[in-house]
């Protein structure tokens, strides 16, 4: 009963925080469930429990890793959100971007969404049955749409119809690959009933349809790979950060676009099994390069630091689909990649809701002497940049070394030689409005607020700093046996 507890409990206490009167107690609520589904998902991952409801409720390594990573960050963003939410009361507020007043969403519905959200991203993870997780994909859209419109001004609002306008057509598109790919397991079987099981589509590949499944995986990966933030449908994902709050970008980030990817490796495990893996991979790699190229671009001379780091999302999602395209080392490269990039962006994410909080701007070019004004988050804000970057020691080296490697010893120089091009481009791009923030004095009147660098807003990134950095150094046995794990299936095997 692990696995359904681990999915239920979530959408329990999204129920119970609409009964919270107070905020200290909906606060206490909110962290009080995150620790609990951590230590579940850690049980549920390395426990290995019995799959429920004839294979509907099943966890293998690729979902642990994935469940994992979540319920980490989620932990992380609950402990900030007590602090967070503590300063964002409910009263009418000046927008110190445009001078128009504005007001939250009530924190009972925050801290609800945020549960549902859990929940919804807990059963993407947990199940091999690809019509629930198309559905759960769904979800996890609806609940976090209101936590994008936390803040209630105009800007909140578009990104937040934009991102349900846009993730809806991709899921739209993955239900008719859903389709295609029932009707291609289906179609070598005539005498059995089409399936969405993951177990019986993979038992099945061999007998597939070849034309349906290749229509099919290219609506998945074009549905999935907008909710991913695959470059070109990666359009909702720079506003969506940039508008929410700090925590909710670092779930979006770290978590969510996790999610989607889980998706589209259920259909590559299928392609695999059916002898298209040389369908599925010039595909994952074009989309990987173009979402790098992309990143890129737009990462030059972009003033925002909020949408830098989104954009850089879009880069290391290009960076997984790359390491699938290319196989063999570079996937187990991209599952530590998407290990390394969850924590450290999420990290970041969190940085920049302090530095949000104190200099009231999201200009890189206005917000100064961030080490002076807020010296520990400066300096992880520093780190934080080294680490997303790749530079070592941190986890984010090791992975996209382990991918260059796994390139040239496959004889891909052209793509080995783009890939590091344009991963200096990004390090270049991010290095000046980064470091121009880091250094000088402090820009004047900045407002460090009332809780300042207390331990509830330094505490969760100095911890994921910690987890990223030791991701470089030394990987415990446990962790890379589920990263081996994970990795094998993601490659099909």
């Amino acid at each position: 009963m692990l696995l359904a507890i681990l999915v239920i409990l979530p959408f329990v206490l999204g129920g119970a925080a609409f009964l919270c009167r107070t905020g200290p107690a909906g606060r206490g609520l909110l962290v009080a469930g995150a620790g609990a589904h951590l230590i579940l998902s850690v049980a549920a991952v390395f426990g290995r429990p019995e799959a429920l409801f004839g294979g509907i409720l099943l966890l293998d390594a690729l979902g642990g890793l994935f469940l994992l990573l979540t319920s980490i960050l989620f932990a992380a963003a609950a402990v900030y959100a007590v602090g967070y939410l503590a300063k964002e009361h409910g009263d009418e507020r000046r927008d110190f971007q445009e001078g128009a007043f504005f007001s939250n969403a009530p924190q009972t519905v925050f801290i609800a969404c945020l549960f549902f959200f859990l929940g919804s991203m807990t059963l993407v993870t947990a199940t091999h049955h690809l019509g629930l997780l198309w559905a759960a994909i769904e979800a996890t859209t609806l609940a976090s749409a209101p936590l994008i419109y936390f803040h209630r001004h105009h800007r909140s609002l578009e990104a937040a119809w934009k991102y349900l306008v846009i993730c809806s057509v991709g899921i739209a598109l993955a239900l008719v690959g859903n389709i295609l790919l029932a009707a291609a397991g289906g179609a070598g079987a005539p005498d059995t009933e089409s399936s969405l099981y993951l177990g019986d589509l993979l038992a099945r590949a061999k007998t597939m349809n070849p034309m349906w499944f290749k229509a099919g995986f290219v609506f998945l990966m074009v549905g999935y790979g907008a909710k991913m933030g695959l470059a070109p449908m990666h359009t909702w994902l720079p506003d969506a950060h940039s508008e929410s709050p700090s925590l909710v970008s670092a779930l979006l980030s770290g978590a969510l676009l996790n999610c989607a990817f889980l998706g589209i490796l259920r259909a590559h495990q299928i392609g695999v099994a059916a002898g298209l893996a040389d369908f599925c991979s010039p595909i994952f790699i074009g989309l990987g390069l173009f979402s790098m190229v992309t990143a890129a671009v737009f990462i030059i001379g972009q003033g925002d630091f909020k949408r830098i780091l989104a954009y850089s999302s879009v880069e290391h999602m290009g960076i997984l689909s790359l390491a699938v395209g290319l196989g063999g080392a570079a996937v187990f490269g991209g599952m530590l990649h998407a290990a390394a990039h969850s924590v450290t962006k999420a990290m970041l994410f969190l940085l920049a809701g302090n530095i949000l909080a104190a200099f009231h701007t999201k200009s890189s070019h206005d917000a100064r002497g961030v080490i002076r004004a807020l010296p520990v988050t400066g300096i992880l804000w520093v780190a934080g940049f080294l680490a997303i970057t790749g530079s070592p020691p941190f986890g984010i080296f090791l992975s996209e070394l382990t991918i260059l490697k796994a390139a040239l010893d496959a004889g891909r120089f052209v793509l080995a030689a783009a890939y590091l091009g344009l991963l200096g481009l990004i390090f270049c791009g991010m290095a000046v409005p980064v470091l121009r923030m880091a250094q000088g004095p402090s820009t004047p009147h900045i407002d460090p607020g009332p809780r300042g660098e207390d331990a509830l807003s330094v505490g969760p990134p100095l911890v994921l700093g910690g987890l990223t950095l030791l991701l470089g150094l030394y990987a415990p046995s446990f962790f890379s046996d589920l990263l081996t794990r994970a990795a094998a299936l993601a490659s099909g095997m």
